[in-house]
């Protein structure tokens, strides 16, 4: 054997051995698209992967013990055996909140639905709140623009009415001058209206309704939306608002009917609309000096001819009316006006309590019911950890009218946890 052959042959083997380790290195893995925690926005934000929207996730479960109406005044629910003297309710929560900074400002989406359960068992769907935003601008349903303080209690059983004026459809702008100030326009659903009487008494039967008329409110279809803008101040201290809304008052053409105090009337047409409006003012005011968290806010209201604005417990079919046609006068509006506050106080970082009272008034044109509502409530809440709440509530509703039977006391008791994450 010569030396060519020996070197060839090292060569060959040297070759071989390289191949064979080559092949036991690992492979590289493929490259992963983590999620990416977004803190441009507050905690709880993620990239979306693949993009620049960050999404934050929440929710929550509440669970409820209720003692409904306690008090004989007004009908006790405790007094028949057919009476839902107690219920258990359980309620789940889910929110999605996605935000893009783009060149013409924050693009924003949010939507907000809960679904309830209680003795009868089943379950609905609710879809609370659903918007896009793109700077000042937002589009979809949300809370009124007219809506500023919403009661330091949870309303649970007899709502903060006077405060807590719910949600509704809209389109809205907000124009930020700088220091906490801003302004606000909005063109919203007219749904925060009472009824339309006929000389001062319900109409017992709908003139030929149709969807948007079957529940006998006496208005007409939905013609104008309500007009809502407001002026708004948040800074270190606190913040304050005022308000105001324009309202269409529009009645249905009228067949012949019965009114709901036995009085029958002939067919008609009403006659023109009238305006209404609303007018409000509050402020909340942080006591950190007190304690870390205390407040106390205040609002007060005055309205003619849109009195959901003054409280939301009054819109809707229930007695309550915006105006009243009469006969001889022709489309008269009702007049309303509210005032109330509450304070809530951290005994300890984990231990609270929370007072709201309100005082609304309602006169109703040509000769319907006046109404007089006193609102108070009280709680007691338990935070043992970060996102979760134990606490008990008592609600208490008198109502004071000039007609016959009109008189009620109402007392209802809560105990309630909820874990919101």
């Amino acid at each position: 054997m010569n030396i060519k052959s020996i070197l060839l042959g090292a060569s060959a083997a040297a070759l071989a051995a390289t191949g064979a380790q080559a092949a036991d290195l690992p492979v590289a893995p493929e490259p992963v698209d983590y999620v990416r925690v977004c803190d441009a926005f507050g905690t709880g934000f993620f990239y979306i992967p693949g993009t620049e929207t960050c999404l934050k996730i929440g929710g929550g479960v509440r669970v409820e013990f209720r003692f409904n109406d306690v008090l004989q005044d007004g009908g006790s629910a405790w007094d028949a055996r057919t009476d839902e003297s107690t219920r258990i309710r359980a309620r789940g929560y889910l929110n999605f909140d996605s935000r893009t900074n783009t060149e013409y400002g924050l693009l924003r989406t949010y939507v907000a639905a809960w679904s309830t359960t209680d003795n009868a068992g089943g379950s609905d769907f609710y879809l609370d709140e659903a918007f896009i935003q793109l700077g000042g601008f937002v589009a979809g349903r949300t809370a009124t623009y007219f809506q500023f303080y919403t009661g330091n209690n949870w309303g649970a059983v007899l709502d903060q009415g006077f405060a807590d004026y719910g949600e509704t459809n809209l389109f809205a702008y907000t124009a930020q001058f700088g220091n906490g100030f801003s302004a606000s326009a909005s063109v919203e659903v007219a749904n925060k209206r009472g009824q339309i009487f006929y000389n001062g008494a319900q109409l017992a039967t709908p003139a030929s309704p149709t969807a948007l008329q079957a529940n006998i409110d006496g208005y007409g279809g939905h013609k104008i939306p309500d007009f809502v803008a407001n002026l708004r101040v948040d800074q270190g201290w606190g913040s304050a608002q005022i308000m105001g809304a324009l309202h269409h008052v529009y009645g249905r053409s009228l067949a012949a009917t019965t009114l709901a105090n036995g009085v029958a009337i002939g067919a008609g047409v009403p006659g023109k609309g009238k305006l209404g409006w609303a007018i409000g003012a509050g402020a909340t005011f942080n006591l950190p000096m007190i304690a870390p968290g205390d407040n106390i806010s205040l609002q007060a209201t005055y309205s003619q001819g849109a009195i959901g604005y003054v409280n939301s417990a009054w819109d809707g079919v229930g007695g309550f009316s915006d105006a009243s046609y009469n006969a001889v006068g022709g489309l008269k509006l009702s007049s309303a006006w509210g005032i109330g506050g509450g304070f809530t106080h951290f005994w300890t970082p984990a231990i609270s309590s929370s007072l709201t009272a309100s005082y609304t008034s309602l006169d109703q044109a040509v000769g319907g019911a006046d109404i007089r509502d006193l609102n108070v409530q009280g709680n007691l809440v338990w935070r043992p950890v970060s996102g979760l709440q134990v606490g008990a509530e008592l609600e208490y509703l008198n109502r004071n009218s000039n007609v016959v039977g009109g008189d009620a006391d109402t007392l209802v008791g809560i105990f309630r946890v909820q874990r919101t994450f």
